[in-house]
């Protein structure tokens, strides 16, 4: 089964290449406090005209290269 995020674009300098902010949020064991996790991911993106800020949602594929694993599947808003 493949994993699939839901994440914020954050760079779009790279060529077919953008990185996707994906935040996590959970409450602490003890504390019960929520507290927030961040994580990049770089995500290969062919053909969608992405911005910075957009909402995308994006799968786990076989590596593309050394650092991108993902693919961006769809744009889901601003």
């Amino acid at each position: 089964m493949k994993k699939t995020l839901i994440g914020k674009v954050v760079s779009t300098k790279m060529a077919k290449t953008v990185v996707i902010l994906v935040e996590r949020k959970f409450r602490h064991p003890v504390y019960h406090k929520v507290i927030i996790r961040h994580k990049k991911f770089k995500a290969h993106n062919e053909e969608l005209n992405l911005q910075l800020g957009d909402l995308v949602k994006i799968e786990e594929t076989k590596p593309i290269s050394k650092d991108k694993h993902f693919k961006v599947i769809e744009k889901i808003n601003k």
